[in-house]
């Protein structure tokens, strides 16, 4: 299966506007459970855009640095729900 390298550009576009949406959440978030979930998602998204640069370029380390994001993000994403387990959700 053949993907044109436009539509990945646009793809890869596109989760860099939510890529920027996310930040913006996790900067100004209402609560801090809204910021750890924003967390989880930004990390979400950069596994999926290193899986599109992989795609783009046909570069296999690119899959590599994305197992270890995927990783690394669902540490973090335990980490800080373990630090939230006894905060109040309005924090």
């Amino acid at each position: 299966m053949v993907i044109e390298a436009g539509f990945l550009v646009r793809l890869i576009n596109i989760l860099l506007l939510c890529t920027l949406m996310i930040i913006f959440r996790v900067i100004f978030g209402p609560s801090a459970a809204d910021r750890v979930v924003a967390v989880d998602i930004f990390g979400i998204i950069i596994v999926g855009l290193l899986a599109l640069f992989f795609l783009y370029t046909g570069a296999s380390f690119f899959l590599d640095i994305a197992m270890a994001w995927a990783l690394q993000s669902f540490i973090v994403s335990l980490a800080l729900a373990k630090f939230l387990e006894g905060r109040h959700l309005d924090d």
